[in-house]
């Protein structure tokens, strides 16, 4: 799950994968302008989108508690067996959908592995201790192979040639990765604690790549530049609960079970002119996960 951050002695927000990944999924649907153009094929790119962490799911059902936080456990401090689990699910689930979606969905695997194909420059996988490194490279080998198998069956069918074309591909895996981690800034972040960031290698579908910027603004909107959406301005949500840590021994999955979900909402907006300081932060962060 998605520990979001809070102030002090207020509850987090906890999201499920599955729900971040409906909250990227709205991102995907509103892409494409004058400028960016939308991804092709549309339609399989946001189905990937909307079920990225589809293999999450069976993990977030446990409602399993951290002895460390007294909440779910965070996606980035998640016992590695379930990451391994959810690495090879969100695959699977994809593939019974479309060769491509489970080719994509895969890339996405093994790029948060290996520092998101160079979007990123945490490499995961040397972090991964060497008793358990061994589980993770079998993991990740597998993916590799499915990758080739279906980069072939894609290649019999005239229709998706274009598709697994390197640049076309890639333009596509970096188009998900830009999704999840605009979602990822605000999912893992209170409204009080966000401030601005970049997204680099942003397609627009004719070649080129782009750093967008997104700043917050005083009335609590959020500016992206360059603007990349089809209206001027977008709001998306996602859903989750606000929970407070449990102490161990807590019946923390039926705690879970009676805290109805909420919605967070988030408005995106064009460049209205020049832009000011919030809150006086002048730095300017990489959003990454």
């Amino acid at each position: 799950m998605i520990i979001q951050t809070s102030l002090p002695g207020q509850p987090h927000f906890v999201i499920e994968q599955t729900d971040h990944a409906r909250s990227c999924g709205q991102l995907a649907r509103a892409f494409g302008n004058g400028d960016f153009s939308p991804p092709v094929p549309r339609e399989l790119v946001i189905y990937v989108v909307e079920h990225h962490d589809e293999g999450w799911a069976a993990v977030d059902g446990l409602r399993e508690q951290s002895p460390i936080t007294g909440l779910p456990h965070h996606l980035t401090q998640t016992p590695l067996p379930y990451l391994l689990q959810t690495s090879q699910g969100s695959p699977d689930f994809n593939e019974k959908q479309h060769p491509f979606c489970g080719l994509l969905s895969s890339m996405h695997t093994y790029g948060l592995f290996n520092g998101r194909y160079q979007l990123s420059d945490f490499i995961f996988i040397n972090k991964i201790p060497a008793a358990q490194k061994t589980a993770a490279d079998q993991m990740l080998a597998a993916e590799l192979a499915r990758q080739a198998r279906l980069k072939a069956a894609l290649a019999a069918d005239p229709a998706a040639q274009p598709w697994i074309a390197d640049e076309a591909l890639f333009a596509n895996y970096k188009l998900l990765q830009f999704f999840d981690t605009l979602g990822l800034y605000f999912h893992t972040t209170c409204a009080a604690e966000r401030a601005p960031a970049v997204f680099r290698k942003v397609p627009d579908g004719r070649g080129n790549d782009h750093t967008v910027t997104i700043t917050p603004q005083p009335d609590g909107t959020y500016q992206l530049v360059p603007w990349v959406f089809n209206n001027d301005s977008l709001e998306f949500f996602v859903e989750g609960r606000y929970l407070a840590p449990q102490p161990a021994g807590t019946d923390f999955q039926r705690i879970f079970a009676e805290t109805p979900k909420e919605r967070q909402t988030y408005r995106l907006t064009a460049d209205r002119g020049p832009r000011s300081a919030v809150g006086g932060r002048q730095s300017t962060n990489e959003v990454d996960a």
